[in-house]
This record gives structure tokens, sequence and C-alpha cells, in this order.
């Protein structure tokens, strides 16, 4: 076995292949840019090398100072995780070249399935069913929409290259397709360097379910079975589970064959995954899966599949590329119980899920499993620390396991309901909901699912008046935080014959919330909120909600959802002349990626202005009302969170004048 490895990546996935190093007595070398200086990754690897400023280009992706920072340290081997350089050929042919191993699949390997268009056309020579669409190499506007027309509508725009939906359009009529191609390519290119697509027919009721795949150096390939990703949003997925629902022994032969057959055709060593698209329409049929692609790395729901399979496919993949067999025959691989994973993202799910910033000034998982289930909880961040803008937003994985898919979904749903964040908006409300909806517990589950229910799933109630003055408690520092014991740790204040009242103001959003606090004499509080809500609660301090209090703020728990409250300072001027000017301002970190309309322009309530693009995905930046343009930002532009993209004229007659001639 190696004695000392490096890992080509940072958060989440540096710590998982860190622990598993561990275990096995091997030593790691981290790497870290400017904003990871201080991150958990780096805290726990045995050594840890600088490689550069924060954007990935100048860090992550910088092959060669990875290269010579392994050299440096010693390291025998590289681990490249997920994302990043771990599907990149030409990093594989670095790392051999330098001496190194690369835990992985060979750069030819990578080399044949890296590309969409031509994965899809060796798996046809394979005799792996290949979803109907055009592969080919011509990118002509006209052509392609040709192909469209042939293929029939709706289709699919997919980047040839990378994944995580990035690059991808569905096109539902012809005369959209000119738009969603542009789109598609100014992403792709953004994200992959490629701007090359491809065009396929759109399954009615797709159900994307994945078989993993791991081979060795000497010609042997397994499955450890298959996983289902249909719950997606925006082609990402939110929440993973093994095995797939409803799976019949008919499909799970076929693709799981398909699959090994894929792996083989191309010698493959290392862990994989082969993603097929299943048209569900009809029940899940033998001869209604197609393949999508192969993913030439690691997965980030790989631990559903360790879950029901009792593996370490991180242990495997270290194993092998020290020149091991596979640890287990396909005989000795067996499944057990029902695993979901769930993707906890900064992001605001109420705004379309747009990803979010900010400190982890809270954060909290639960301590232990619900009762009948295991559980596991992978992430590369601690309380303190920040979410950037320039890595992934997610924050961790929640993984379950129990004996069957409903006992697993209600552990799901309890640790979710257990876990606290605060200073930054997190889904974790949106994924309770998936975790609850209907349809989804029923196993009526495709990729659409989220998008039709939407609304339902990303809704949230109202804080309740007891919510409320839990926070006007907390705020006025009446009780304590659920970690004291000592109801008098604040004063409450002292009057002669009647208790003493405690003004406090709070804002929920831009709703601004006024409170009257009182102790009574056997140490409760009560509480009065002004109208709206108009209603008076008691509260024992011996029963005080879940609730965090950081600079400025306070957050209360209910369940999977986090209240947040801002608590005004009253001493600091009011700015709501700045709030009431005609202006939009960036919801993010990002770069003014295309600008649609000039200064002058009328424009109507809705209507696309620009296009941010952060995280590399593109975000539509629409008027919120109708108006006359009278700034906006200017194309490459980058802007930092709260920066003006547009301001709007404010003479509102000079709004109608413009909009009428």
């Amino acid at each position: 076995m190696f004695t000392k490895i490096l890992i080509a990546n940072r958060g989440e996935i540096a710590c998982r292949v860190i622990r598993t190093a561990r275990k096995l007595g091997v030593h790691t070398v981290a790497v870290y840019s400017d904003a990871d200086a201080r991150s958990l990754h780096v805290e726990m690897a045995d050594e840890a090398v600088h490689i550069g400023p924060s954007p990935v280009g100048e860090s992550y992706l910088r092959g060669d100072r990875i290269v010579a920072a392994a050299l440096a340290t010693g390291a025998q081997a590289i681990h490249p995780g997920y994302g990043f350089l771990s599907e990149n050929p030409d990093f594989v042919d670095q790392v051999v070249a330098a001496g190194l191993v690369f835990i992985g699949p060979s750069a030819a390997s990578i080399r044949a399935m890296g590309l969409k268009d031509a994965a899809k056309r060796l798996m046809e020579k394979a005799g792996v069913p290949v979803v109907p669409g055009y592969h080919g190499e011509a990118q002509e506007i006209v052509l392609l929409a040709s192909k469209a027309r042939e293929i029939g509508y709706p289709v699919l725009i997919k980047a040839r290259a990378g994944g995580g939906g990035k690059g991808m359009r569905r096109v539902e009529h012809p005369d959209d397709f000119s738009e969603a191609l542009s789109s598609a390519r100014r992403e792709a290119k953004a994200a992959f360097g490629d701007d090359r697509v491809l065009v396929e027919k759109y399954v009615d009721k797709p159900r994307h379910i994945e078989v993993q795949v791991f081979g060795d150096n000497f010609g042997n390939a397994v499955h450890l079975y298959e996983r289902d990703c249909s719950a997606q949003r925006r082609h990402q997925k939110v929440i993973e589970e093994a095995p797939a629902p409803g799976m019949t022994p008919a499909l799970r032969k076929a693709m799981t064959e398909a699959a090994v057959k894929a792996a083989k055709s191309i010698n493959y060593s290392g862990a994989g995954t082969i993603e097929f698209i299943v048209d569900a329409s009809q029940g899940l049929e033998a001869d209604r899966f197609w393949f999508m692609e192969m993913n030439t790395r690691l997965q980030v729901e790989h631990p559903v599949t360790e879950m029901v399979t009792g593996t370490d496919l991180v242990e495997w993949q270290l194993r092998v590329a020290d020149g091991e067999k596979l640890p287990k025959t396909q005989s000795e691989i067996t499944l057990s119980g029902h695993a979901f994973e769930a993707r906890i993202y900064a992001e605001d799910a109420a705004k379309g899920f747009l990803p979010a910033t900010g400190t982890l000034h809270h954060l909290k998982f639960p301590g232990v499993a619900p009762e009948g289930a295991a559980m596991r909880i992978e992430t590369g961040v601690r309380a303190g620390d920040a979410i950037s803008p320039y890595y992934d937003p997610m924050i961790a994985k929640l993984v379950v396991h129990a004996g069957d898919r409903l006992a697993g979904l209600e552990a799901l749903r309890t640790a979710l309901a257990q876990t606290e964040i605060a200073g930054s908006t997190a889904n974790t409300a949106f994924l309770a909901a998936l975790a609850a909806d209907p349809d989804f517990v029923a196993e009526d589950i495709d990729t659409g699912l989220i998008g039709r229910h939407q609304e339902a799933l990303t809704a949230v109630a109202p804080p309740t008046g007891e919510i409320i003055s839990a926070a006007a408690m907390a705020a006025s520092g009446a009780g304590a935080l659920p970690s004291s014991n000592d109801p008098w740790s604040s004063l409450a204040g002292y009057a002669h014959f009647h208790c003493v009242a405690r003004r406090m103001r709070l804002k929920f959003g831009d709703e601004a919330i006024q409170a009257r606090i009182s102790v009574r004499s056997d140490g409760r509080f009560q509480v009065a909120l002004d109208a709206p809500y108009d209603s008076t609660n008691s509260h024992d301090l011996r029963a005080v909600p879940r609730l965090a209090r950081w600079p400025g703020h306070i957050t209360v728990f209910e369940g999977a959802v986090g209240y947040t409250f801002a608590v005004p300072d009253p001493l600091a001027r009011s700015d709501e002349a700045a709030a009431a000017t005609g202006s939009l301002r960036a919801p993010m970190p990002g770069l003014v990626k295309l600008v649609r309309v000039a200064k002058g322009d009328a424009v109507i309530k809705g209507q696309p202005l620009l296009i941010l693009e952060a995280m590399k995905m593109e975000h539509i930046i629409a008027a919120p009302h109708d108006g006359v343009i009278a700034e906006i930002a200017g194309e490459g532009a980058q802007v930092t969170d709260g920066t003006v993209l547009v301001r709007f004229v404010e003479d509102q007659s000079a709004s109608t004048a413009a909009a009428g001639g």
C-alpha cells in the first residue's frame, strides 16, 4: 500500500479521502488556495501545500503546481476526488510522466468517455443501448436545428464535455432553439472550456438511474448495483438513493450487464459510474433504458452505494491503484437495506435555488442516528467557516441507511429536522419537503418531479407568533439560549407593583416586527406582538425553542426550517431612503456575462435585463417593474454581492413617455 498520497481537491471529498487513508495508515498531503488556507481538509491532512489564489483556474486546476507539490512532499500517488482535474486526461499524463500514480482510470479510458458524443458512438459499437439523437462533430446552428426537427421536439441540448447539468437546455419548440443553444454554449464554454453540444430526444418521463462499476488492472470489472438520481433540479442531483425504487430483476440484470460491458470495452480500472436514462412512462421495462454518459471518477453520491453494499469505495480505489486485484468478486457483492443521500447546499430554494454565500455562524448536525437507522455526515466545513463564491456551495451530505425505503425516508426527514444552519441560507426545508412529498414517497419519480412541485416544495410557512416571540426573547437577552440552564442569567428588571415591559424591534425579511416582553412572578415571560400578529404568548424558560444567536441576527429552528430575524441596532441610522431607490443589486458575486438592454431602453416587468454568471451557472436578472434604464453594468464586469447592476429612471413620467413613444 502507498505510504503517502496527495489529494488534488478540497472540501468534503478531500476530507472523505483523508478518513479512509488514515484507516489504512496512509499519510496525506492536502493542497489549498488562498480561500482555503484555514479549511477543514487542510487541518485534517498530515501536510498541506499552498498552490495559488482563490480562483480555480489559478489553483485547483493548475496541474503543474499539484504535481510539483506531490514531488516536493514525497507523495507516491495523487487522488483527484471529483470535479476539478478528476476527468482531465492531460493531467493524468502529467502525473504519470512525473513518475507518480494517478488514483483513477488511465488517460486513454478518460479520453474514450470524456466527450459525450464520442462516448455514445463507442457504446453503440459495444452493443450498449444509446438514446436517439445527434452525436456528430458538425456544430453549425442550421445543422443542429435541422437534426432537432428530425429527432422531434421536445429535445435536449447537452454540452458534450463535463456534467452537473451545466450547458444543458430543454427545448420545447423550434422557435426557442437558437436562444437555448446560445445559452447552453456560453455556459458550457465557461464551465468546461468547450462549447460544442449534442442534441437528443427528450424522454417524457425520464428516470436517471446509474450503475456503480469498478475495474482493476487485471481485466476484472464488477458492478455494485444501481443508484437512482432522478430527484433533480436544474439537471443537478438533490437526493440520491440506492437501490432504485421499483427496480425489476429484469431491468437490473440488463442494466448492470450493460454497465459492466461498457467498462470492459475501454479496459476500465478504478471507480466509475455508467449513467442511464430510463423511460418510466410505462413502468420500468428492460428495453426502455439508454446510455447517457460515463463518469470516470468517484461520484458525489457514492456513499449510498457504500451503505447498501458494505464497501469503502475509496479504499478500493487505493488498493486497485496500488496494483491489487478487486477486493470482491461479483458474487460476493450483495445489497442490504435502503440508503438516501441529501445534498445540503447554501442556496435559496424559494428564489430559484440561487446559490448563497456567507459565514456559517452556527452549524449543528444530529448527534446520533435516528432510531433503527445508520447515518453519515460528509462535510468539509465547520461552524465559523465561510461559503465562498469561488467554489460549489455544498455544506454537507447527509446520508442515512435503514432496513427499507420507507424507514430510510423517515430517518432522512428526522435527521434533516435536527440539522441547524445559521449565517447562510440553506436548503434543508426544501429537502425535508421533498422527502415528504407524496409522489416521492409513493415512488412516482422522474426528473421532472421537483419542477412540477417546485412551488409547494419551496414554500415555507410564515413564522408563528410563538416563533417570533422566541426570537424577541432571545434578542432581548430574556432567558438564555438552550445551552444555558439558568433562567436568571439575564437581568429581568424590577418594578414594585407591576411587571416591567421591554420593547424589542425585529425584522423578518422586509417586515418590521414590534414586541413587548414582560417577566412574570413565576419566572415565565409574556410576549405581546403588535399587529398584524396581535397575540400574546407565555413562555417558560425551560422550554425555549432551538435557536442560534449570531451577529445582528437570531435564527429560530422549527423542524428543518430556520427562521432568521434581523435585530436592528437602535443606534444605527435608518437606511430606508437607500432601500427605496430604483435599482437592482447583484444577489451574489459573479460575472456579468451578457447585457440585453441599454441605457435609455424602456423595459417591462419580467423582461430579462442581463445574465449574471456565478458558480459556473447562468442567472437571469429580470426587471422587477416597468421602467426606463438609467444605468446598467457592462458585459465582463466582475461584481460583488450587493453591487448595483441596474438603475432605473426615477421620474415615472419619463418612464411612461418612453414606453409610449
